[in-house]
């Protein structure tokens, strides 16, 4: 492993890809430790330990987590980079809907410059709304439960403006920081740092577990977290591989196909995006009945007792219905049986036993219909596995990655970026990690 370790410094470039990364996430740790101007870093501080102490931080548990602690900390880079996660999301979906984004999509490099440049644009826009939701909720003592702490205690228009300007100004740096690591580093920027801000909460939040359930308990969840990263490396990397042969052709005086291959269908087709989608649509409610507080009335008390309790029954069930509707429509408009059928069509290839075309459109849709089952239940029940546990641990350590999305973030970047690093290290003829 040292000489694995070794080899990546040995060549300059694999170096200087290596070194850029590691200063993009100590300056993305950097702004997530200073706090805005205009937000009482005491006040705070003593607001971020009681909600910290309770284990209740409210509706932007997951936010905050993605943030690395940034946003219940008011920190610079407070937004983080939810935003564009959910920009790039809605313009992948928007490809399949309006077609001059389809035909963007086609178009190659030039369309895909254009799609990216609507993502920032969008990425901005999400991040105004979300800078002034948290600002607002700060403002008006709401964004931590029981703290009457002013945590901005200047509440004038001109210091609420600039703290969401200062806020949405970290989130467009740090969107340029992923851009850079993806361009020039190793991985892909944006699922590094989301990676660095999750495994930054490990600590935190295990010491939580520690103080509030004992030392027995806390081994006992130890345990169990690894057998769950576990189990979720396994099925990330679990494929339906559907056989494909292709025809032989003559080109010339050359003959090429003949071969045999596969045709690879993960077991989880949607990845993290259907967790994501229904934990920012259950937290919409909780948010908005948040900021009106007492005028939000019978429905906002409802909500607060009902649907924002995470471990109570309505939002497990909701969450986990929420969660298979979305993986039966992300991959829905993802993946194209026809499409592929019509693939293999064109290059001379079929799926033994059947005919091309419709038939084996057919067929990998059947094919797709099942996997998709077995993955939604799959994310539902990873998903739901923080909320189970919450009782265990006293209540605290809610956001331990034993489940949901950070589990799913944690194993997918950690895997992407030890394959990346490996087709490196192959290109120069070096000994990879995975042997």
């Amino acid at each position: 492993m040292l000489s694995v370790v070794r080899s990546l410094f040995t060549a300059p470039d694999l170096r200087r890809k290596i070194l850029l990364t590691l200063l993009v996430v100590a300056v993305a740790r950097l702004g997530s430790a200073i706090p805005a101007p205009g937000v009482s870093f005491h006040n705070l501080q003593q607001c971020v330990q009681e909600v910290e102490g309770s284990g209740s931080p409210g509706v932007h548990a997951l936010l905050d987590l993605l943030s690395g602690g940034a946003l219940l900390r008011l920190s610079v880079f407070a937004v983080g980079v939810v935003p564009y996660i959910t920009a790039s999301i809605i313009v992948q979906l928007l490809t399949v809907v309006i077609p001059r984004f389809e035909q963007l999509k086609r178009d190659g490099r030039s369309g895909q410059n254009t799609l990216t440049q609507y993502t920032r644009y969008l990425t901005i826009a999400l991040a105004t709304l979300q800078a002034t939701a948290t600002v607002a909720l700060a403002e008006r003592g709401r964004l931590f439960s029981g703290c009457t702490l002013p945590v901005v205690p200047d509440t004038r228009a001109l210091t609420v403006v600039t703290i969401v300007v200062v806020m949405v100004a970290g989130s467009a740096l740090l969107m340029w920081l992923g851009e850079l690591v993806t361009e020039k580093g190793i991985g892909n920027g944006i699922s590094v740092l989301m990676l660095t801000s999750i495994a930054h909460r490990i600590p935190a939040e295990g010491q939580i577990v520690y103080e509030s359930a004992g030392p027995l308990a806390f081994a006992g969840v130890c345990v169990f977290a690894l057998a769950i990263l576990a189990s979720v490396v396994f099925v990330e990397q679990s494929q339906r591989r559907i056989p494909v042969q292709y025809a032989k052709r003559v080109v010339g005086r050359r003959m090429y196909g003949g071969t045999s291959t596969y045709l690879p269908l993960k077991l989880n087709q949607a990845g993290v995006v259907p967790v994501i989608f229904a934990s920012s649509l259950l937290y919409v409610p909780s948010m908005i009945t948040q900021v009106l507080g007492e005028d939000a009335g019978v429905i906002g008390r409802l909500v607060q007792t009902h649907l924002a309790d995470p471990s109570g029954p309505l939002h497990i069930a909701l969450y986990t219905a929420l969660i298979v509707f979305f993986t039966y429509f992300y991959v829905g408009i993802t993946f194209d049986p026809g499409e592929r059928s019509e693939e293999l069509k064109r290059f001379g290839g079929f799926v033994p036993g059947l005919r091309p075309g419709r038939p084996t459109a057919r067929y990998l849709r059947h094919v797709l219909s099942r996997i998709t089952l077995v993955g939604s239940l799959y994310l539902g029940v990873v998903a739901v596995l923080p909320s189970l546990f919450l009782g265990l641990t006293g209540g605290g350590g809610q956001n331990l990655p034993l489940g949901g999305t950070a589990v799913l973030i944690l194993v997918g970047v950690a895997l992407d970026t030890v394959k990346r690093v490996e087709n490196q290290l192959m290109e120069r003829s070096y000994e990879g990690f995975l042997r």
